[in-house]
């Protein structure tokens, strides 16, 4: 399988990257040149936002079996590189979010639940949305027989740049007393980036379409678990994790 990867440096891309090369997939990233590219890709310089950021990929005359796509802000980014890429490659995997359902979402929802507006065309207004437009982007070029939405819930893993699982790892590391909110029941429910870039191969080698809602059973594990788990990783030898009523958190903001 010849895979696309738009992105590919960091967290999903990487991961995405990382799975596809463990099965002898030949990858090409297309990327801003932020981050060395992992060793055995073809690389591809360019960035989306940016007037002839496409250019690379324009020049290129290769074709691929699968795209995937990542992108975050404006809708017609993606719709920019789909629109190019629409007749070169076979189907367009874009990794959306749960956050495209209105919210609150019932739980159990399953991919019919009611969603936020969107517009394939826009400039960046806010992240529920701008997921939603990017869906739209991907199947307003690709076709919906041929676009994959792989809606993940939170994403935790390798290469993070958002800040969440690092952030606790970063704080038990230090040591101390950490605060930590409770109840330690709390029923968390996340989806590593591994497991969902393993999901995404899967579908793309499968010849799915249509969206599908990625991310661990409910109450998957709890806030106890979780942080005794960051603890037994990177915590100090004087760690306490002092549990904490949620409405004093609350209360101090």
């Amino acid at each position: 399988m010849r895979l696309l990867m738009l992105g590919g440096t960091e967290f999903v891309g990487r991961a995405v990257v990382d799975a596809a090369l463990a099965r002898g997939w030949e990858v090409t990233v297309f990327h801003r040149g932020r981050h060395e590219a992992p060793a055995g890709v073809a690389s591809l310089l360019g960035d989306r936002t940016a007037e002839g950021g496409l250019d690379a990929l324009a020049a290129s005359d290769a074709e691929w079996d699968v795209v995937v796509d990542t992108w975050s802000g404006a809708p017609r980014v993606v719709r920019e590189a789909a629109r190019l890429l629409a007749g070169r490659a076979g189907r367009y995997v874009y990794v959306s979010s749960g956050s495209v359902y209105r919210y609150p979402v019932a739980a159990g929802s399953v991919e019919s639940f009611p969603l936020v507006e969107g517009d394939a065309d826009a400039d960046s207004v806010a992240y529920a949305e701008d997921k939603r437009g990017g869906e739209l982007a991907a199947v307003a070029e690709f076709g919906a027989e041929r676009t994959v939405l792989a809606r993940a819930g939170l994403i935790l893993g390798p290469y993070e740049n958002i800040g969440r699982l690092p952030w606790w790892l970063n704080r038990v590391a230090r040591g101390g007393p950490v605060l930590a909110p409770g109840p330690r029941e709390l029923g968390l429910q996340y989806i590593d980036a591994r497991d969902l870039a393993e999901w995404v191969l899967d579908a793309a080698f499968a010849g799915l379409h249509g969206p599908y809602n990625i991310i661990s059973p409910i109450a998957h594990t709890t806030m106890e678990e979780f942080l005794e788990a960051c603890v037994a990783v990177a915590g100090a030898a004087d760690v306490e994790l002092r549990w904490t009523d949620p409405s004093v958190v609350a209360e101090h903001g």
